[in-house]
């Protein structure tokens, strides 16, 4: 047999315009493979999103938990609640304002005043309208 010319497992040649022999995929072997690729990514992609927002939630309840224990030990220190995050900065108790991980962003923060009608910073809420996994409304943790 010529060396410019192979025979495929069918017998027959594949040439191009000049006689050189050439190799190449189908259209149809493509097309098995991007099937196959699409069904993997079916399958993987919404396990992707899901770990997403739970990393999201996780962040937020390792914030929330940060800043309250943050307003607790300046009540302790101080015998009265902050009048805002920034003074917590300020003041050492926190490095800097976390951001929200839902909303992106350090001013979102909903603020809670004493039950007791005093001024300051009791607790601390995300500003998310969104609802959780459980159910619960971001807002309310």
């Amino acid at each position: 047999m010529h060396n410019r010319q192979r025979e495929n497992q069918s017998g027959s040649r594949l040439t191009d315009a000049d006689g050189r022999g050439y190799r190449g995929f189908t259209l149809v072997e493509l097309l098995v493979v991007m099937a196959i690729i699409a069904t993997l990514l079916s399958i993987v992609a919404p396990k992707y999103f899901n770990s997403l927002d739970r990393s999201r939630e996780t962040v937020l309840r390792q914030n929330l938990n940060v800043m309250r224990d943050s307003i607790d030990k300046f009540y302790s220190d101080t015998g009265k609640y902050p009048g805002d995050l920034a003074e917590l900065v300020e003041k050492r108790y926190l490095r800097a304002v976390p951001v929200d991980p839902l909303t992106d962003s350090r001013e979102t923060w909903v603020a809670v005043p004493p039950a007791d009608g005093t001024s300051g910073l009791y607790d601390i809420h995300s500003g998310s309208p969104e609802q959780a996994k459980d159910g619960t409304y971001y807002g309310a943790w």
